[in-house]
């Protein structure tokens, strides 16, 4: 199977885990248009979705699916979202479509979070893929600099990228991400730092990973 078709697998699976007549979190990406496609097929047996990313509620809308607003909501019992890696244990990297502070804003009103994602995301440690970093301009050097003193990683502006909340990304390389909770919990305290692309405490409670041999579910 191609990484595409995939991916169109693991969005059509997660429908299973949608509950009918309830507001469902939606990420952003490629993997998750693939959920948000399938997810049209049973619009009216849904109340609704709660979108991470103006690229996503643009989608929802085009197929009438109502989008509500986060602060409307108190809790949702699902958010469906895809990862840039994932481990053995549910902790993932996320950002790589620069959505990852209204994606954690999402699943913070999730009592699960499924991650859709194809074979290929899955890892041992996270870390190969560059890790994204929202940060205030002003402190984009600022917070580059501290990546390197205290990980050794490389931090370098995301060229010609804004996130949804006019701020630019900084994409971190050469990182072994051993203890994921720790460094999130550290890197979300520098002065400057909107979000950091660690989902620990946001962790998966599922996987539905593509492999060729169909989809694979992963609990945590």
């Amino acid at each position: 199977m191609t990484q595409d078709e995939l991916k169109a697998l693991v969005g059509q699976a997660a429908l299973a885990e949608v509950v009918p007549g309830t507001v469902v979190g939606v990420g952003t990406g490629s993997t998750v248009n693939r959920f948000i496609d399938a997810l049209a097929t049973m619009k009216d047996r849904i109340a609704g979705a709660v979108s991470s990313s103006v690229q996503s509620t643009e989608r929802l809308r085009a197929l009438g699916i109502p989008v509500l607003d986060a602060s409307q909501i108190e809790r949702i019992p699902v958010y469906i979202d895809g990862a840039d890696e994932i481990d053995h244990r549910g902790h993932m990297v996320k950002g790589g479509g620069a959505a990852l502070t209204r994606e954690k804003i999402v699943a913070d009103l999730a009592e699960r979070f499924v991650c859709i994602a194809d074979e290929s995301k899955l890892v041992d440690t996270l870390g190969a893929f560059p890790l994204p970093v929202e940060v205030i301009p002003m402190a984009a050097a600022q917070v580059a600099r501290r990546f390197r003193s205290s990980y050794g990683g490389d931090a370098q502006l995301r060229a010609g990228v804004v996130t949804d909340n006019g701020n630019p990304i900084l994409d971190v390389r050469g990182l072994a991400i051993t203890d994921p909770l720790a460094m999130e919990t550290e890197v979300n305290q520098w002065p400057g730092v909107v979000t950091v692309g660690i989902f620990a405490r946001h962790k998966a409670s599922v996987c539905l990973l593509g492999t060729a041999a169909g989809v694979k579910t992963l609990r945590f």
